[in-house]
């Protein structure tokens, strides 16, 4: 149902008068701000750009969508020295089919192979001038280093969404390297670190350009559902908590003895909620125990995954979508997200095989499928799964237009998951296992006390450390939240925050190395939502002036979450002068170029957005988002914010190019 004129009207009125009532409201200036105001009676600020009419392009937009005003808030706002930009440099996008392309050699793109080197070498030409100083120009020299062939980008989306129906999880899982490969985005990481320090604003500078007034402030303080765009809020609070190399350590403990390679005890596994022990990471895991000396178990292999309580949720319950892995619930010992890979291979006209990856133990999963005549498309529709008691069973048959192909099925129940690829894993290995693998959220102690033991097991011996595993750093993680949106890997994330943000991880690595058992030494407190998202709460009314933002989880899977434009303006603008800052922005899509931004080119070919902007998109039915930063063709830094919630049903990608319209409009400034 529409709103009635009557009250997008008044929308749109307080939209309008937003910009008197909010000097009406008494307030004490945050003391962070301090410094900076001071620093506005030498400086050469911005005038006033605050518009509470929004632009030709947006309205034509809003018309075009079916949409009214009423159901938008947007706010972009100027950020930083505009001499002195934090943002990654802009990617050139170069149609070659186009007549300017072929008269223009300076234009010819550079293969993506070289763009290490040619970063390295004008790095280290534009960060020193003769005095070995830091160059003023270091940011607009670099800013035309990366050219990409507008077909090369096109031509990776196609083989990517040909080869498989869900690429983000695919990229995720199997650590696929974007369109600008993974040298090139270290690269331009790295060779922005010099520009760091932005605390450190000379008053001697007469260019510095400082606002705190936004460009464009729409219903701003309106709270809406931001699906996706909520991924910014935990990932950036997990940068500032745990820091941009913080690890999660996955530990292994035995009890009783171990004679030559035979344990005659259990082994313990205790789950440290990494979010990302992918099958792969657990295979070297199981490898270092089996390189520890143990290759036989006589007893049990526990998982203890008690660092999340309570935090399992019913597939179905949001969308009754329980196979898609966006769907999968976190756990303190998360495996492969809870998914698992499905590849078809055509081997004649009537039948395809399927293989699968990660492999469960005592689980049948069926090889052969017959084919029929249909387009390929979602594994619900091309597959039609169902997870029974103990096999897999495919109701349909395969479209036979799928060829090879990959599908991505979650699991219902992330600690059966977990077992059944332990227990696969280690027999691939060569290694034996006597008893179960077993998985619960409570300490070893609590199992062990109720069950019988016989033999060298039986032995009173508490568990010894063997192996601490530690899991890819945080920035890392946050790529893949941010890039491809990950749910699960936002959960695992936003939950950690609530366990480690007062621990030392070094003080356990270091005890952990110890000769007696530490099992339950300086074991973090156990967490659940609850806590997780009061501590995030407690973060935001710590740091941030805006009231804190609605949150039931982190990863914006959520229809009763809510959030203001304004809200996640605040918090970019902070992450803006961050130390982690180019943690948090690389994990962004680049608008046109890659993540889930890339489509930005097609909705909006002659965008001045593409290759400008840092993006985190969202959607849901009836909700479209878009939040980032833009840098605008003057070189200033923007942040935009853009939320579209609507209770007319539409689809929300056709509301995806009002916000497209968005950053087209902020990067021509």
């Amino acid at each position: 149902m529409r709103l009635t004129s009557k009250l997008r009207h008044s929308s749109a009125l307080t939209a309008k008068l937003f910009p008197f009532f909010r000097y009406l409201r008494p307030s004490k200036p945050p003391t962070k701000y301090v410094p900076i105001m001071a620093l506005l009676a030498t400086a050469t600020v911005l005038p006033i750009h605050a518009q509470a009419a929004l632009p030709k392009a947006i309205e034509g937009a809003l018309s075009r969508a079916d949409l009214t005003e009423a159901d938008i808030s947007i706010i972009v706002t100027p950020v930083g020295d505009k001499n002195a930009s934090r943002l990654p440099a802009p990617i050139q996008v170069i149609d070659s089919s186009s007549s300017e392309y072929s008269s223009n050699p300076a234009l010819q793109p550079k293969p993506t192979a070289n763009i290490n080197a040619d970063i390295k070498s004008n790095s280290q030409k534009t960060t020193q001038n003769n005095n070995g100083k830091t160059s003023n120009n270091h940011v607009r020299q670099q800013s035309t280093l990366i050219t990409i062939e507008q077909r090369t980008i096109e031509k990776h989306e196609k083989k990517l969404h040909a080869y498989t129906d869900d690429p983000y999880t695919y990229q995720s899982l199997e650590s696929i390297p974007t369109i600008l490969g993974d040298k090139a985005k270290t690269a331009v990481i790295n060779n922005n670190a010099n520009n760091n320090k932005t605390d450190d604003i000379s008053t001697d500078n007469a260019s510095i350009r400082i606002s705190f007034s936004p460009l464009l402030n729409y219903q701003a303080d309106i709270a809406r559902t931001p699906a996706s765009t909520m991924k910014l809020v935990p990932s950036f609070i997990a940068l500032d908590t745990l820091g941009a190399d913080f690890v999660w350590h996955t530990r292994v403990y035995h009890t009783g003895l171990v004679i030559g390679d035979r344990l005659h005890g259990d082994l313990i596994i205790q789950g440290s909620g990494d979010p990302k022990m992918t099958h792969e990471r657990l295979k070297q895991l199981l490898y270092k125990v089996q390189s520890s000396g143990i290759r036989h178990i006589d007893g049990d292999i526990i998982i203890d995954s008690g660092v999340f309580k309570n935090v399992s949720k019913d597939p179905a319950a949001f969308d009754n979508s329980p196979l898609r892995p966006y769907n999968a619930s976190p756990d303190g010992f998360l495996v492969n997200f809870s998914t698992i890979g499905i590849k078809s291979y055509p081997l004649n006209d009537d039948q395809a095989n399927l293989t699968y990856t990660p492999k469960l133990a005592n689980y049948a999963l069926p090889s052969i499928i017959n084919t029929r005549s249909a387009a390929c498309g979602q594994a619900r529709y091309s597959l039609a799964p169902e997870w029974q008691a103990k096999q897999l069973v495919l109701n349909t048959h395969l479209p036979n237009s799928c060829q090879e192909h990959a599908f991505y099925v979650a699991y219902p129940d992330a600690k059966d998951f977990a077992a059944r690829v332990i227990a696969a894993k280690w027999q691939e290995l060569g290694n034996t296992l006597s008893g179960s693998v077993i998985t619960q959220e409570a300490p070893y102690t609590t199992t062990k006390s109720t069950k019988s033991t016989h033999g060298l097991a039986a032995l009173p011996i508490s568990p010894l450390p063997i192996v601490s595993y530690p899991s890819l750093n945080l920035t890392q993680q946050i790529y893949d939240i941010n890039h491809f949106s990950n749910n699960v890997m936002t959960e695992q994330v936003a939950l950690s925050i609530g366990v480690y943000d007062k621990v030392d991880n070094k003080t356990l690595d270091k005890a952990i190395n110890g000769s007696h058992s530490l099992y339950q030494f300086g074991t973090p407190t156990a967490t659940s939502y609850p806590v997780a998202l009061q501590t995030i709460n407690q973060w935001w009314q710590t740091n941030l002036s805006t009231p804190p933002p609605h949150l039931t989880n982190g990863s914006g899977l959520c229809r009763d979450c809510t959030i203001t434009a304004a809200n996640l303006s605040e918090l970019l603008t902070y992450a803006y002068s961050h130390p982690s800052f180019n943690a948090y922005v690389n994990s962004l899509g680049i608008a046109g170029v890659s993540g889930t931004i890339t489509a930005h080119s097609e909705r909006l070919p002659e965008s001045a957005a593409i290759g400008r902007a840092w993006i985190k998109t969202g959607t849901l039915n009836n909700v479209t988002s878009m939040a980032g930063y833009v840098k605008g063709l003057s070189g200033q830094d923007y942040v935009v914010v853009g939320l579209i919630n609507s209770e007319q049903a539409h689809n929300a990608y056709t509301a995806r190019p009002v916000l497209d319209a968005m950053l087209d409009w902020t990067a021509q400034h």
